[in-house]
């Protein structure tokens, strides 16, 4: 993938089971993360963030993570429109 380009789930959990197959025929882990075209320092995040998950499982910690984002902006929005009718109600505009 070109830089600046997001990779799905489904394919990090693919790029991390490769690594550990081509590792489990005697490559290193630089090797096998050059094999994949990622970085050492990518393949220690991602297998932070989705070690020991299936595929759907990192699917759907992606859309849980999605869905609090949005949850978080809306309590965001909802916080501050609570805030200016405080103020509005006070007569302080």
């Amino acid at each position: 993938m070109a830089k600046g380009k997001k990779h799905t789930p489904e394919a990090i959990v693919k790029i991390l089971r490769d690594i550990e197959i081509e590792q489990g025929r005697g490559a290193s882990q630089e090797e096998a993360c050059k094999k994949s075209s990622i970085t050492l320092q990518t393949f220690y995040r991602w297998r932070k963030e989705f070690g020991g998950l299936q595929i759907d499982q990192a699917r759907r910690l992606k859309e849980l993570e999605n869905e609090n984002l949005k949850l978080k902006k809306l309590v965001a929005d909802l916080a501050l429109d609570n805030s200016i009718l405080k103020e509005v109600n006070k007569g302080n505009f």
